[in-house]
């Protein structure tokens, strides 16, 4: 793929470090991995549901080239305050350990780690140079980073891993096995398989991806991302990794009563459903909140996909909002700068659908926008947003995004 625009910039800011910091990547490859907005169900992986969302570009550009050596040496423009990443391939500091926690360092650590614990030994190190312009929140900055780190590390050593799935397997062990993040599958298969101007469908039972093209005649419409400006600690710090805990909870909880599931999506049937509420929601009301959710939002998964199928963005939007609903009030995953986000956007006429994304807590909110809207909505959010949060006014942006290709490599830029 040719470079364009931003990616230009992007490139050259990459070029200028790489010499800033003796590091040689003339000649090597540059890799782009993208953001991803997801339309259904949000925090469903890791209970067992369908997966639904579309790549966007925001993007992580990583360019690299062998050194000869057994040492990976990186520069990330993002945290530059960490200087140069330099280690030996298979000496790196051991999982979820105190130093690696606040430190950039973990993901390529993480990936040694997790390739050499598969048996994928690496005998060739990179220098590299890491540029991302992906919000720190909602649209999977970790996801993509893994990703692309994992790809590029076995391409510079010459192996071929043709199973996707595979790929998001060691992407997501990364953050799980080595850096202590709880993190499900959806991120990295909505970035990974992501396909320009398609929607990307996945089916857990089968671990298949469908590609579904958004229905003749729909509305023109925008997919936009208001980031609020405040800083999410990580997945392993935040409420995420309490909500994942009460599902799994849950679970234990029925399994234990007698009910045959294996996952909070298993309950989809609703007289199953009732009868898992009516046992538990005196005892258990908090736990019962988090089934009362992904039921619902199961439910809406199988409408949001027939509408989008048909090209009914007004419907898919309605269902992206109720969505958001749950999350706020059943899920209690959301927080008061995302919940402020959506409150500006719903007074903007021709604004679909909007809710919180991604982890929680902090970071992004969403929204489907018809096109003629999308600039009153990024003006309304620059002047209430910054009413309402003026520690984060200067902070916060609105990004428009385009639907893309998850994963390429770039042609001719180093």
């Amino acid at each position: 793929m040719n470079l364009t625009g931003e990616g230009k910039a992007a490139v050259a800011q990459i070029i200028d470090l790489a010499r800033d910091h003796k590091l040689d990547i003339a000649g090597g490859k540059v890799r782009r991995t993208s953001s991803r907005f997801c339309l259904g169900v949000e925090h469903g992986d890791y209970n067992g549901t369908e997966l639904f969302g579309v790549g966007t570009d925001r993007f992580i550009w990583l360019a690299y080239k062998p050194n000869g050596a057994n040492r990976v040496r990186l520069f990330s423009a993002n945290f530059a305050g960490d200087g140069v990443v330099d280690f030996e391939l298979g000496k790196i500091p051991e999982p979820k350990s105190p130093e690696i926690a606040d430190t950039w360092a973990r993901f390529p650590y993480g990936a040694d780690y997790i390739l050499r614990r598969e048996g994928i030994a690496l005998t060739k190190g990179i220098d590299a140079v890491v540029f991302g312009n992906i919000p720190g929140g909602g649209m999977s900055r970790s996801a993509s980073l893994s990703l692309n780190l994992i790809a590029s590390m076995l391409d510079a050593n010459g192996i071929e891993i043709e199973d996707g799935m595979r790929i998001v397997d060691l992407a997501q062990a990364v953050e799980n096995d080595y850096i202590g993040s709880p993190c499900g599958k959806l991120d990295q298969i909505m970035i990974l398989f992501a396909r320009e101007g398609m929607g990307t469908h996945y089916n857990p039972a089968a671990r298949t991806i469908e590609y579904v093209p958004l229905g003749e005649g729909a509305s023109d419409f925008r997919i936009m991302v208001m980031d609020t400006g405040t800083v999410r600690p990580g997945l392993e710090k935040s409420t995420y990794k309490v909500r994942r805990a009460e599902c799994e909870e849950l679970v234990r909880i029925a399994q234990k009563g007698g009910f045959d599931i294996s996952c909070l999506a298993d309950i989809r049937d609703e007289k199953l459903y009732k009868e898992v509420m009516a046992k538990y929601k005196e005892q258990y009301p908090n736990l019962c909140d988090r089934l009362k959710y992904i039921f619902a939002a199961q439910n809406r998964f199988y409408e949001m996909l027939a509408a989008w199928k048909q090209g009914d963005v007004a419907r898919v939007g309605a269902i992206f909002r109720a969505d958001g609903l749950g999350l706020r009030d059943d899920y209690k995953i959301s927080g008061p700068e995302l919940e402020t986000m959506c409150d500006i956007a719903r007074t903007v006429e021709g604004v679909l659908g909007e809710r919180m994304l991604g982890g929680g807590d902090k970071g992004a909110a969403g929204a489907l926008v018809l096109a003629e809207s999308s600039a009153e909505l990024a003006g309304a959010v620059e002047t209430a947003y910054r009413r309402s949060h003026p520690a984060y006014g200067d902070k916060q942006a609105v990004h428009t995004c385009r639907v893309v290709d998850g994963m390429v490599i770039l042609d001719g830029v180093v």
